[in-house]
């Protein structure tokens, strides 16, 4: 609306109050945000773009990686709410588009009754007293709606940890000196220096001759600006076009940013299409450029630890682990392409392999000074060596569906504060394994499910070596090194296989969860990359089970059974309002989606 003036006139702030409110809609803010509601918490998601997902969105298309690490560290994918949604994905986008994917983000989120989403809402003030956020103001700018936010709990998702600096909560950026955390692989001395930014672009071919012309604000690119970095597929982006961290800073000069990585990514494509080196761009043409730069580093939040280079690298095992991670520690040059060393042949980046998956303790997601502020994503408590590996996408998003849950917690106890959560981490560590989550280490020990608590009778149809029935509702719902959790059918006949569960005594089943085998090794992620795309399944993971039966049996007759004919999840829960009285549970596996096993590693029980 107008006034007469020709300004708009401000609207009415709405006021809006929750347990939790995230801000920052990456998926490290999806997932804390669908993990806090999960657990009982109103919560608001406020995300200040038109989509989900962040780095991984249309806008910006970066794989989800972790600490699989392309298969580098075997049965290390991540599951819990990341994994439900690439299952999600996987079903009804196995071409993986970027931007489908961003509808199967956006129905996700939707579809849970306790978020509220508040898309292209920007938060530009917060309000602090007491060393604790009371409120937040932020405005929608597609409507001209003016918002304050009130919540208990406040998770900081958006990357630069802007809430965090907002509400005056300690944080530090750039890099740390060998001397500060003892790293061997720091710089000497500390300073400002980040990991730059990166646009990425897709080509593709027409089959038919095509031309280019360079425009006038792109830079000429020669082979010299290159360095040591490659260019493989030509249909691909490059992570290596990448600027700032440098004198050009990473949030004070985004802008700038954006503009230098579109004069190179024209230069390159040029440089493709038009130096003769590259005899298969004959008919290739620019399909798209992302409008925004990809960022790996800006600010960092301080905790009550700071987890850094040789807690990664030697894999270590925290007593408070919430989230693991596995990834490279991939530290990229400071100033990106800006800094290439023609004589060194500059590679754009050290991979510093680490030695197996680490753990994240949970001292390293919240703020040490603010008091009911969590912070995940890139902006966690870590070293400049330490965010290397931290920061990509999966491991982002296993940080976040972890400091979810702990705000939920914290509600549920009305605690004033993250740091007090650390009285209940054995309630928080068993509630993320109950919801899927893998804590390397951390042991399930949830004594309210009946096949642990009453260790009935367990036996099958058949099963290879290896692959016993007794393997379910082992210590781990995966494959651990070469140690079995799961019970494996030998080849399944045309009336399926079976495990069943034989209690000594009658019970009142009211839930059941059965969780399949999605294969941890099996890349499941959206990718522009053509050689990642090669590694994957056309469609969904064939090892997964696609239907089955469940049937409740009485003196060895059926007295109940439910049935799924069109499974795509690793994680099936079944609730029983009334309860059923049995005395054994049998799951009958009637077909894969093409594996010729049946394959399942927990049939939870709950009365």
């Amino acid at each position: 609306m107008r006034s007469q003036w020709g300004i708009f006139e401000r609207n009415e702030i709405m006021e809006k109050k929750y347990d939790v409110v995230v801000v920052g809609g990456g998926m490290s803010g999806v997932c804390a945000a669908v993990s806090s509601a999960r657990n009982g918490a109103k919560t608001a998601l406020i995300q200040n773009r038109p989509v989900l997902g962040g780095n991984a969105s249309s806008e910006i298309r970066v794989s989800i990686n972790g600490a699989g690490r392309h298969e580098g560290f075997r049965n290390a994918m991540e599951s819990g709410v990341i994994l439900e949604l690439l299952l999600r994905n996987k079903r009804v986008n196995p071409q993986c588009s970027f931007s489908v994917m961003d509808s199967v983000t956006w129905e996700m989120v939707s579809e849970e009754k306790n978020i509220d989403l508040y898309l292209n809402t920007h938060m530009i003030e917060a309000e602090t007293r007491e060393e604790r956020i009371t409120r937040i103001k932020a405005i929608q700018i597609t409507t001209n709606k003016e918002y304050e936010f009130l919540a208990d709990m406040f998770i900081d998702t958006t990357g630069d940890a802007n809430l965090a600096y907002l509400s005056g909560a300690d944080y530090t950026i750039g890099r740390e000196g060998k001397d500060v955390y003892g790293e061997s692989l720091a710089p000497e001395h500390s300073d400002s220096c980040t990991m730059g930014s990166t646009i990425l672009f897709q080509a593709k071919h027409t089959g038919k001759a095509t031309t280019f012309h360079r425009p006038k604000f792109a830079y000429e690119f020669t082979e010299k600006m290159i360095g040591g970095r490659e260019i493989h597929e030509v249909e691909d982006g490059y992570w290596w076009i990448e600027v700032g961290g440098d004198d050009l800073k990473i949030i004070e000069d985004a802008e700038s940013i954006r503009d230098e990585l579109l004069k190179y990514v024209y230069g390159i494509f040029d440089y493709i299409k038009n130096s003769g080196k590259f005899p298969e761009a004959w008919d290739l043409v620019l399909d798209w450029i992302a409008p925004i730069p990809g960022k790996r580093e800006s600010r960092r939040i301080l905790g009550d630890y700071v987890l850094n280079q040789n807690d990664c690298y030697e894999g270590k095992r925290f007593e408070d682990a919430v989230a693991y991670g596995g990834w490279t520690m991939d530290n990229h040059t400071c100033g990106g392409i800006r800094a290439v060393n023609v004589d060194d042949n500059e590679e754009g980046t050290k991979w510093n392999v680490i030695k197996d998956i680490y753990t994240i303790p949970y001292r390293c997601l919240y703020s040490r000074n603010i008091k009911n502020l969590l912070v995940g994503g890139r902006a966690i408590s870590a070293s400049h060596m330490a965010i290397s590996s931290t920061r990509v996408i999966a491991t982002c998003s296993v940080i976040g569906q972890a400091i979810g849950t702990a705000a939920a917690l914290a509600v549920k106890y009305h605690l004033k504060s993250a740091r007090e959560v650390n009285n209940y981490i054995d309630e928080l560590q068993q509630t993320l394994i109950r919801d899927d989550a893998y804590l390397p280490g951390i042991k399930n020990r949830d004594q309210q499910e009946l096949v642990r608590r009453l260790q009935p009778v367990i036996t099958a149809s058949s099963n290879v070596s290896g692959g016993e029935a007794t393997n379910i509702n082992g210590d781990y719902s995966r494959k651990i090194g070469e140690k079995e959790y799961a019970w494996i059918s030998d080849t399944m006949s045309e009336q399926g296989e079976w495990i069943q569960i034989q209690f000594l005594e009658k019970v009142s089943v009211k839930n059941i969860c059965l969780r399949f085998d999605p294969n941890f090794s099996r890349l499941l992620t959206p990718t522009i990359a053509l050689v990642h795309q090669k590694l994957m399944v056309e469609n969904m993971p064939y090892e997964l089970v696609k239907a089955y039966e469940i049937q409740f049996l009485n003196n060895g007759d059926i007295i109940f059974s439910k049935s799924m004919k069109d499974n795509y999840l690793r994680v099936n829960e079944h609730e029983f309002a009334e309860g059923i009285n049995c005395d054994c549970v049998r799951v009958l596996v009637k077909e894969t989606h093409g594996d010729l096993h049946a394959r399942i590693f927990e049939i939870g029980i709950y009365d």
